[in-house]
């Protein structure tokens, strides 16, 4: 069986795919039959996310049509969606709150809520529209700085050091 089919299999059976369809009839999407067991709820019309696109399970929302979405200029941004939909699949459900608390750690971090998010990274930075080389903020700069320059506990029983 091939991935996508293993995918698709998995997204359904964990139920997110489900909640996906259900995003997409309420945000007015119509559901269209992409490429890869990918579902496109083409049309979304939510203000919130804000993105052109984003993921539910194996349905992929995006507010223009299937083919806009599927043209070959896109194909690096159909990837990226895609990539979430297998991540969807190894999550299940809580993907959601594991997403969520790396978008909050990324805009910590740097301002962005992708540059430094776990699952944006892996899904492709570029191919998402995120940056790619934003710094990270200086309060963790600092942070960082303090943690390496403590030295290192030595672990109980060992010998001391005087």
């Amino acid at each position: 069986m091939r991935r996508h089919h293993v995918r698709t299999v998995v997204t359904a059976a964990n139920a997110t795919t489900a909640v996906g369809l259900l995003v997409a009839v309420l945000g007015g999407a119509r559901v269209r039959r992409g490429r890869d067991g990918i579902l496109i709820g083409e049309g979304y019309r939510r203000k919130a996310p804000p993105a052109t696109c984003f993921t539910v399970g194996s349905v992929i929302m995006c507010r223009h049509s299937a083919e806009w979405l599927l043209a070959d200029e896109r194909a690096d941004l159909f990837g990226h969606e895609s990539r979430h939909a297998g991540q969807y699949a190894w999550l299940g459900p809580f993907f959601w709150p594991a997403y969520w608390t790396a978008c909050l750690w990324s805009y910590a971090a740097t301002g962005s809520w992708g540059a430094r998010n776990l699952f944006e990274r892996r899904a492709g930075l570029t191919a998402g529209g995120y940056p790619t080389d934003l710094p990270v903020r200086p309060w963790l700069t600092r942070l960082r700085g303090r943690a390496a320059r403590r030295e290192p506990t030595p672990p109980a029983g060992s010998p001391s050091r005087d």
